[in-house]
């Protein structure tokens, strides 16, 4: 009975070691399942990245990506073609005049800008403009009262009243001189008396007008005593008030600036080309300017002035043409850029802008190779003339480029980059 026990015993460990050793070797198993598999993998990834570099390079020298290659084939059926109404332009060279664009600011003519205040220290009696108003030239800004001007104007009174009264004398003496009825020496008195005030009038007249007053603005004053001593600030210019630095109340000294007034019908634009350009340019003085600040608008320039000296630091010299603004959509300090014709024509490839599409910030166009056939092309450009650009490289005389349909060929390019056409 012992014995029996024990082989039982030996035989429920014999199945146990099977068991375990069965487990053992199903693990070694699996272990070297999942090696080869990552081995597979691993060489079927390179083998795939080596056959798409293949692939790309076949195409037209792409690095890795199918994306960045410089040119890329398409095929297009003629029924794919009729349905986007795929269009072409046979390239041919034109004879165009060259542009030179450089970077430039628009700033105001000094001619029509202008600072109004008075001559004489006066105190501040009424103000009848604001900044944003709009004054003609002539109109009053503000009144300013004063002790000096009170003066200025008794003193022109008194020697208007002086010049009438000896010029009276002088023509009676010289009547009585004429008729025998005089002496000489009276006319000589009365003429001398006479020249004296006039001198002493005009000068007072010039010292009036000096400050603003005219002759008729005293002579209407002299029933209202109250405004002797008043004076009033007129703009010099037609414009819009841009600046006011005063109050009613307020003490000014004759240097005193009250308003600023800026007349932006006709403004400036200040532009720098390097000197290696300067020589290009040619004897025509119209130029036009670009700005994003109002898009999709040109303003005619007249060049008035090609800077004598260079910037030793930039190299540049200062371009100044005036542009006019009647509608005042171009400001003061805006930036543009200035347009300006180069001296000779010159002959090259242009296609339209339509043709060209953008891809990380390089400048494409599709040219069909045969009836199905399409290339993407990485071109450069150059100048912008109407709705053309010209081509420095990239086309030749003679092919044949997409003008319309490119949205549609360059879909179906990224369809084949994402693997979607294969």
């Amino acid at each position: 009975m012992l014995k029996q026990v024990q082989h039982d015993k030996g035989k429920v460990q014999h199945e146990k070691d099977k068991v375990r050793y069965k487990l053992k070797k199903q693990i070694k198993i699996m272990k070297n399942i999942l090696i080869i598999l990552f081995v597979i993998t691993f060489l079927s990834g390179c083998g795939e990245e080596k056959i798409e570099e293949i692939k790309v390079n076949k195409t037209g020298g792409a690095e890795k990506e199918k994306t960045e290659s410089d040119f890329v084939s398409l095929v297009l059926s003629k029924e794919s073609q009729d349905r986007i109404d795929l269009k072409t332009e046979l390239l041919s060279e034109e004879q165009f005049t060259g542009y030179i664009k450089i970077p430039a600011v628009i700033i105001t003519d000094q001619n029509n800008e202008a600072q109004a205040g008075p001559i004489v220290a006066g105190r501040v009696k009424k103000v009848y403009a604001d900044v944003g108003s709009y004054v003609n030239a002539g109109q009053t800004l503000m009144l300013i009262e004063g002790l000096e001007i009170g003066v200025l104007k008794a003193d022109f009174l008194k020697s208007k009243t002086t010049l009438e009264f000896t010029e009276q004398e002088y023509n009676r003496q010289k009547s009585l001189s004429e008729q025998n009825a005089g002496s000489q020496k009276n006319l000589i008195s009365a003429k001398t008396e006479y020249e004296k005030a006039l001198a002493e009038f005009n000068a007072m007249d010039k010292k009036i007008h000096s400050i603003g007053i005219r002759d008729e603005d005293i002579i209407n004053e002299k029933s209202d005593l109250h405004s002797a001593g008043d004076l009033a600030i007129k703009s010099p210019i037609s414009g819009v008030i841009v600046e006011r630095n005063v109050v009613i109340g307020q003490y000014m000294e004759s240097s005193f600036i009250a308003f600023k007034i800026l007349n932006t019908k006709s403004l400036l634009v200040d532009g720098q080309i390097y000197e290696s350009d300067f020589n290009k340019l040619g004897n025509s003085n119209s130029a036009e300017f670009k700005t994003q600040s109002v898009p999709n608008e040109v303003f005619m320039c007249d060049i008035t002035y090609k800077g004598l000296l260079i910037d030793d630091k930039t190299r540049t010299i200062k371009i100044r043409a005036k542009v006019n603004n009647p509608r005042n959509k171009l400001l003061p300090q805006m930036f543009g850029e200035l347009i300006i014709k180069l001296a000779e024509n010159k002959r090259g490839l242009f296609v339209l802008s339509s043709a060209i599409y953008k891809d990380n910030d390089q400048s494409n166009v599709f040219v069909m190779e045969n009836d199905s056939t399409f290339r993407k092309i990485q071109i450069k450009t150059g100048v912008e003339l109407d709705e053309k650009v010209e081509v420095i490289s990239g086309l030749k005389e003679n092919d044949r480029v997409v003008i319309n349909g490119v949205f549609e060929l360059k879909s179906e390019l990224l369809k084949e980059s994402f693997g979607e056409g294969e």
